[in-house]
């Protein structure tokens, strides 16, 4: 057995009360007009021909509206419900004809209204990039954007479990890194380091903090040198030994340090660029960094970072996002100016936004044209029969009602002209 089919009520703004009254004012206007006709009638077959050869003008005239009136109320009423309730043939055809009327309607609306070139036409004829331009544009709009990005953005991230994402994301960056070869980009870090004679910096900064380690542990040195001295050895040789050799490496670190041309300097600028030469061609020199990046990455720091990057990135992201005055929030509005102000002045922006947005247009009727058609067909066959009746009625009846007036007057004027011809040719 075939489920009931569910009804759904019409919007109640159709049920505008004005057009009610105006329905309600033409009806009794063309109903009046028959009464008219009819009294005159009545009136003529009262006072019989022997009152004059007028009346039998003014009888053919009343007689012949009165059929026009009735024939044209039965033709309006029809459309709507059986006139007199009587169930006559062929009447009652919104109500009847309600289901097919909908499938037409939207055969219409798809075969003249939802057709690729019908749109690319219109949309040939209107501005799309200044039209969105000066909409982006208008007053507050973009700091609007900004907190409505914000809030789908808090939205997204609230479905989303921390469960289920973390471990993903974990994951995902666990393989990226380890898919990732490492030598080839320490390599190239340490290329710009030595195109840029960074490591020279590197390499002073590391000569000063040795000679500072040196200088705060020279009792520990001293300490080292006595204890692996022998035990005949005066210490004021031992102390004049340490004051030399302490002093001579304290002197070759600073000459290394003040002289950017010492050999010392030289060997180490070879050297590196050997390293990142084999580096790049080396099969066991880049065994080796992967060897050492899978130890890093093993590393049960590194991994609990890795566990933890959504939790901290999510956590900043709605941070920013809650706050108006946030740089993110501010970025996304510049965003928003800046596309609007190319949309309206860039010529190669405007020119491909509007190529594509007819092409998008065309491809989204081509592609949902049907679907919408069938919108309208099932629509309007889940409304409920005699409310669709009533409310089709409301819009276009008074309209249909100048019908009746038409035929009450256009009838009279038509028996009038045949009771005229007849007798003059009778």
């Amino acid at each position: 057995m075939a489920a009931p089919r569910l009804t759904v009520p019409l919007a109640g703004s159709l049920d505008d009360p004005a057009r009610a009254r105006d329905l309600a004012r033409m009806k009794r206007l063309a109903t009046g007009l028959f009464g008219l006709a009819a009294a005159v009638f009545l009136a003529c077959v009262l006072l019989g021909e022997d009152a004059g050869a007028w009346v039998g003008y003014v009888r053919a005239t009343a007689e012949a509206s009165m059929v026009g009136a009735l024939a044209d109320w039965f033709a309006v009423t029809a459309l709507f419900r059986h006139p007199l309730r009587l169930p006559i043939p062929h009447t009652a055809i919104i109500p009847r004809k309600k289901d097919q009327i909908g499938e037409s309607l939207g055969t219409f609306v798809q075969e003249n209204f939802l057709t690729r070139a019908v749109v690319e036409e219109k949309l040939a004829t209107i501005d799309v990039p200044g039209r969105l331009g000066a909409f982006l544009e208008s007053p507050g709009r973009a700091e609007r954007l900004g907190g409505d990005a914000a809030a789908v953005l808090t939205a997204v991230t609230d479905l989303l479990k921390d469960d289920d994402v973390q471990p993903a994301v974990a994951a995902l960056v666990d393989r990226k890194l380890h898919e990732t070869p490492a030598a080839p980009a320490v390599a190239r870090v340490l290329e710009l380091v030595v195109d840029g004679d960074r490591h020279q910096e590197v390499l002073s900064a590391a000569l000063r903090l040795m000679a500072r380690f040196l200088e705060e542990n020279r009792l520990v040195f001293r300490a080292q040198l006595g204890d692996a001295s022998p035990a005949w050895v005066p210490d004021w040789v031992d102390d004049r030994v340490f004051d030399r050799a302490f002093a001579g490496v304290h002197s070759f670190l600073e000459e290394v340090g003040a002289d950017p041309r010492h050999e010392l300097r030289r060997a180490y600028d070879v050297r590196l660029r050997e390293y990142v030469h084999a580096l790049r061609t080396d099969p066991a020199a880049a065994a080796r960094v992967e060897e050492f990046k899978k130890e890093l990455l093993e590393h049960p720091a590194v991994r609990d970072w890795s566990g933890s990057l959504w939790t901290t990135a999510k956590k900043a992201v709605l941070t920013a996002a809650a706050d108006p005055t946030s740089p993110l929030r501010a970025r996304v509005t510049a965003l928003v100016l800046d596309g609007a102000r190319l949309l309206r002045t860039d010529p190669t922006v405007r020119e491909l936004v509007q190529r594509h947005s007819r092409r998008a247009a065309g491809y989204a009727v081509e592609r949902f044209a049907a679907d919408a058609a069938d919108l309208v067909s099932s629509t309007v066959a889940r409304w409920d029969t005699e409310e669709t009746s009533r409310r089709i009625e409301l819009q276009v009846g008074r309209d249909l009602q100048w019908i009746r007036v038409n035929g009450t007057v256009v009838g009279g004027l038509a028996g009038l002209v045949i009771y005229t011809v007849a007798q003059l040719l009778g």
